[in-house]
């Protein structure tokens, strides 16, 4: 259940500045999606207690490349970007551990 809900972790600049300020770790997930749901996922995946979200429905947009046999056009999908506080004192593992 919480694998189909959550697409995958959203690795930038800003989400990396709200992780180290504010606690917040941010998210793609599925669009039908609703807060409470997002909220039983992560903390069932990583076990931490959550203590908000705010979610974002990022529009579609589109692209287009010049080449040698002309303008290529296209899309990106939209697509459904969710804000996740946690409590104080606690982190995600996000990019797994490394121990050696």
């Amino acid at each position: 259940m919480s694998k189909s809900i959550l697409i995958k972790p959203i690795i930038s600049e800003k989400s990396e500045k709200l992780t180290a300020k504010g606690n917040q770790y941010t998210f793609v997930v599925d669009k039908s999606a609703n807060k409470l749901e997002i909220k039983k996922a992560v903390e069932s995946m990583f076990t931490t207690n959550v203590v908000a979200v705010n979610t974002v429905i990022v529009p579609a947009k589109l692209k287009s490349r010049n080449t040698r046999g002309g303008v290529i056009r296209g899309s990106i999908s939209s697509y459904k970007k969710a804000y996740v506080t946690l409590a104080a004192g606690e982190e995600l593992d996000i990019y797994g551990s490394t121990e050696e």
